[in-house]
């Protein structure tokens, strides 16, 4: 997609020095950190500042206070509000809905695909796989060998599947992250999700767990993962290899796991934070910041030391009985 276009059409105007031209092409949306000379990206957050300084994007939004730290070489988009402007952008990176063409899927040696199963264009589908009735398989979807897919999951385009795994029925893979941009008026405006999910090697998903893809690169569940029912994990997120998540579990965006990590049950995360590894969160335990000493088990809101927590609920209880 052309830049000049993009900004043509959102109305942006550029203020430019004479050697950066605007007529270059942009591929996709990325973060500071990650971005590369043909992608966008943008600052909302001062505590990011450092990253600006070293991106390599093509292109940021930024507020006017902050374009002199944009890097030379980098196009600075200046905004009033950059992600509101980032949401705007997004669109044009949408992949479709449905592919119209592509080739047939490529099925593996001895795989058992049941009747009433939908398998999209550029699948490429292991040997000894089982997809079940009811299996929605979209576009460009690659699922690895002895992999089991059971009734009624969803497995949106772009997603990638591991080695021995196993989904289980109603489960949603690869669904838009709740990526919204909210104008101070109140609109919220769509950000549109563009990258995809990765599933590792022997993973198993539970029953009516919901995967969501990232808004862009991917959300990860590396290998091992135990994923019980009803969880959910959303955009971004990294699951760390061995890990455990037990049933209504909710991760926000951006959460990463280290390996071995424990969620008990209805434990969650607030957004853009890291569990050390081998760490334990107990039932309802909710984590809103990041946790960096690995090995202990932490419990309740607002989260403590699983031992404080236990001795704060004894003196309580003691208080009530006084």
């Amino acid at each position: 997609m052309n830049l000049k276009f993009i900004l043509e059409d959102l109305k942006i105007e550029v203020d430019l020095s004479d050697d950066i031209e605007l007529d270059i092409n942009i591929t996709g949306l990325n973060t500071l950190q990650d971005a590369q000379p043909f992608e966008i990206s943008f600052l909302e957050n001062k505590k990011y500042l450092s990253e600006l300084k070293e991106s390599s994007s093509g292109a940021i939004f930024v507020t006017e206070e902050f374009k002199n730290d944009v890097p030379d070489g980098t196009i600075a988009l200046v905004v009033k509000e950059p992600y509101i402007y980032l949401a705007k952008a997004s669109k044009y990176f949408a992949p479709k809905i449905l592919e119209e063409t592509g080739d047939e899927p490529k099925l593996g040696f001895n795989c058992t695909i049941m009747p009433n199963t939908h398998l999209g264009f550029n699948t490429v589908i292991g040997d000894n796989c089982i997809i079940m009735h009811g299996a929605y398989i979209g576009d460009n979807v690659i699922i690895g060998d002895n992999t089991i897919i059971h009734p009624n999951v969803t497995i949106y385009r772009d997603c990638t599947i591991g080695d021995d795994c196993m989904i289980h029925s109603g489960t949603v893979i690869g669904s838009d992250g709740f990526g919204f941009a909210t104008t101070k008026l109140g609109e919220h405006i769509k950000i549109y999700q563009n990258g995809n999910v990765e599933v590792g090697n022997k993973v198993e998903i539970g029953a009516n767990c919901t995967i969501d893809r990232a808004a862009f690169s991917s959300t990860i569940i590396q290998d091992m993962v135990r994923i019980d029912n009803l969880v959910h994990i959303a955009h971004n997120c990294i699951i760390g290899k061995g890990s455990i998540l037990v049933t209504q579990t909710g991760l926000s965006g951006s959460t990463t796991l280290g390996e071995y990590v424990v969620m008990a049950g209805q434990s969650g995360t607030t957004g853009h934070l890291e569990i050390a590894p081998f760490t334990t969160i107990s039932a309802r335990g909710v984590v809103s910041k990041s946790i960096t000493v690995p090995k202990k088990q932490w419990a309740g809101f607002p989260l403590m030391e699983h031992r404080s927590w236990l001795k704060l609920q004894g003196r309580i209880t003691k208080l009530l009985k006084g």
